[in-house]
């Protein structure tokens, strides 16, 4: 009895194995095809619904907000009013103070510690590695009392930097974590060629190694940017009075147990989506290489 040589089954799902044997391509029937194509339509108009929504109501009178018409008065009434009419642009500063220090701090803090894990070996090191991972576990409502009772005990409760501290918890250790994939990505030859030059070890990855590491730098700065942009829970629990609220809690003055300004909310929400979205644009050429390289090797 002769033992055949090769799997049918593993020829048949290699991609160039029916072209290699003479056999004609598989072909997804039209059925097939149809269902494809419409799951995509689908999933596209999911995702491309509500920011369309919201950009068209942010444009309507406020009578008309629940029509489902297209724009028919065409009003700038609601930016204007967002503008000139609340405290919008305050709001706009302390969320910038915040998203700027979270960011700037974050990466700082973020990289030092990859760049530790993944070049370093020291006591206590396996553990920090999954103490970081673990704290992602944590659903953000769990620690909002105990970061409220430190933040109240220190005085820093309705102060950009007692927020920055709490976004700080959850940013640094993903992006320490990303990062720390990421560096092992780079040649330990390259720490070596500038201790031969010199350098101190900080030296080596302030000058050599960070600068080589910018895709996982823009992706981690990207994952804080959003965190202390977007944020809502802590931003409303740490932060009160209208001069102190962020964009995210100024946006819920727009809302009252009586009425819902959409409006002036969805016009306020079209604004705050500017920004993200130009950061976005800047670092999505890196985003990809930078999330690739951080997950595959941990």
């Amino acid at each position: 009895m002769t033992v055949p040589t090769t799997n049918p089954r593993r020829d048949e799902q290699a991609p160039g194995a029916a072209a290699r044997a003479g056999r004609p391509p598989r072909v997804r029937s039209p059925l097939a095809s149809l269902g494809l194509h419409a799951g995509l339509l689908f999933g596209t108009l999911c995702a491309l619904l509500p920011p369309l929504w919201l950009l068209v109501t942010s444009f309507k009178p406020k009578s008309q907000s629940w029509s489902m018409a297209l724009v028919k008065d065409f009003t700038l009434a609601n930016y204007a009013h967002v503008l000139g009419g609340t405290r919008f642009l305050t709001w706009f500063g302390n969320s910038l103070t915040v998203v700027l220090g979270t960011t700037v701090v974050g990466v700082f803090i973020a990289a030092t510690t990859g760049y530790a894990l993944s070049r370093f070996r020291f006591p206590g090191m396996r553990p920090l590695v999954w103490v970081l991972l673990l704290t992602q576990m944590f659903p953000m409502a769990v620690l909002i009392v105990p970061l409220y009772t430190t933040m109240a005990n220190l005085g820093l409760l309705n102060q950009p930097l007692g927020l920055i501290i709490t976004y700080l918890t959850i940013a640094v250790p993903f992006c320490a974590w990303m990062l720390k994939g990421f560096f092992d990505t780079i040649p330990v030859d390259i720490d070596e060629s500038g201790r031969v030059d010199g350098l101190n070890p900080f030296g080596t990855f302030w000058r050599l190694v960070l600068p080589l590491a910018r895709p996982g730098i823009a992706v981690t700065a990207f994952y804080s940017f959003v965190t202390a942009w977007a944020e809502v829970a802590y931003a409303t629990a740490f932060m009160t009075g209208e001069d102190n609220l962020t964009l995210a809690g100024g946006l819920q003055t727009f809302v009252n147990r009586y009425d819902t300004d959409w409006g002036a909310m969805t016009a306020a929400a079209v604004i705050i989506a500017v920004p993200a979205g130009l950061v976005f644009g800047f670092a999505q050429k890196h985003l990809v290489a930078g999330l690739t390289a951080g997950a595959t090797k941990s």
